[in-house]
């Protein structure tokens, strides 16, 4: 039986490669403190996240800071329309170069002064006239990875990490028809969920749990047709829509039904999300908190004509109830793995070859 690892620092996490003989992560890699910790740094501080929009940064001089794992950040689009991120911290005495968002020429820290360019080069040390060997050069904001890719802004720790279009493998084929980088952001919403990250991403890769858990959606979707697709690192997910019936108790969100007119659900590794519809896509993006509690940030982008719409408010409280839906399957989830009486599980061969997949990358990562 083939295995992921047998070898590394979590010999106890392996995955068989044939997900009919497979079983599932231990309970301990949901609840344990020590997994937390090494999957910031194995996991986290070593991929691409998602950290912003284009829209933030549209001409030269805008910026907005964030963090990423604690990290402060900068992001700012340079001089020559070129797109720049920096750890935010000035490389005197740490003081914070910039703060919040908007439009600037410079940036000076706010604790003693020091100024720098949009290129994160040192302009001005004030009063430090007699220091000696003092270059400037030595002194530059450190930078950091960052790329752009339909129309989203990405950060990587990692000075050494490959580029992010090798990561996304064929996602960008496969992603381009839904138009998403035409749309425009129409709402975001935070959901502090008390489950741990990969609770959350388990549920999302499988479709198993739509007739029981999703009644909505699964009404909407032909889950007899439910396709997953996983990739070196991503899964696609994706359903025929189910288009107005004879005899409906109630109207459904679409009328028609057509071949190409699906709904696809892209899960990325490690933890962001694509849920591409017909009229409207909507990016999630998992922020693990604590071993137990993980933020879900969900942004809805629509057409630029539909953002005001009635069917824009609607397809938002559609998916804002699926959401509630999966919060409180996960957190019941959560609780129970602490039970004695679990330790793992075993797949579906036809419903979660999603989990499978995320679960052998999982113990991949987690054992070099």
């Amino acid at each position: 039986m083939l295995l992921t690892s047998m070898t590394g620092p979590f010999s106890d996490l392996t995955i068989a490669a044939d997900v009919a003989r497979a079983w599932s992560i231990p309970d301990r890699f949901y609840t344990a403190a020590d997994v937390f910790l090494a999957e910031r740094e194995r996991i986290f501080a070593r991929n691409w996240q998602v950290i912003g929009h284009v829209h933030q940064l549209v001409n030269p001089g805008d910026f907005f800071t964030t963090e990423l794992l604690g990290e402060p950040l900068l992001l700012v689009r340079g001089a020559e329309g070129e797109l720049r991120g920096f750890y935010n911290v000035c490389r005197h005495r740490a003081g914070p170069p910039a703060e919040g968002c908007g439009s600037k020429k410079l940036f000076r820290c706010s604790y003693h002064g020091w100024t720098y360019g949009l290129d994160g080069a040192l302009i001005s040390a004030p009063e430090f006239e007699g220091v000696e060997d003092f270059r400037t050069e030595q002194f530059a904001l450190k930078p950091v990875r960052v790329e752009e890719w339909f129309n989203l802004i990405f950060v990587n720790l990692d000075p050494a990490a490959e580029p992010l279009a090798k990561t996304l493998g064929e996602l960008p084929r496969q992603a381009t028809r839904f138009q998403f980088a035409d749309m425009k952001l129409s709402e975001r919403r935070t959901y502090d969920m008390h489950c741990n990250w990969k609770t959350y991403v388990d549920n999302y890769l499988e479709g198993y749990h739509l007739p029981s858990v999703h009644p909505g959606l699964n009404r909407e979707l032909d889950y007899s047709a439910y396709t997953v697709e996983p990739y070196t690192r991503h899964v696609r997910q994706f359903s025929p829509i189910r288009g107005a019936q004879p005899g409906d108790a109630a109207p459904r969100r679409y009328q028609e039904t057509r071949e190409d007119l699906t709904t696809d659900y892209f899960w990325i590794f490690p933890n962001w999300m694509l849920n591409c519809y017909p009229d409207n896509a909507s990016l999630n993006i998992i922020l693990p908190i604590d071993t137990e509690r993980t933020l879900a940030i969900f942004e809805w982008y629509l057409p630029d004509k539909e953002l005001w719409s009635k069917s824009a408010r609607e397809a938002v409280e559609f998916s804002h109830q699926i959401q509630l839906e999966d919060v409180a399957i996960c957190e019941r989830v959560q609780k129970n793995l602490h039970s004695r009486s679990y330790e793992r599980g075993r797949y579906s061969v036809k419903q979660e070859q999603g989990v499978h997949a995320f679960h052998r990358m999982y113990a991949e990562v987690m054992n070099v």
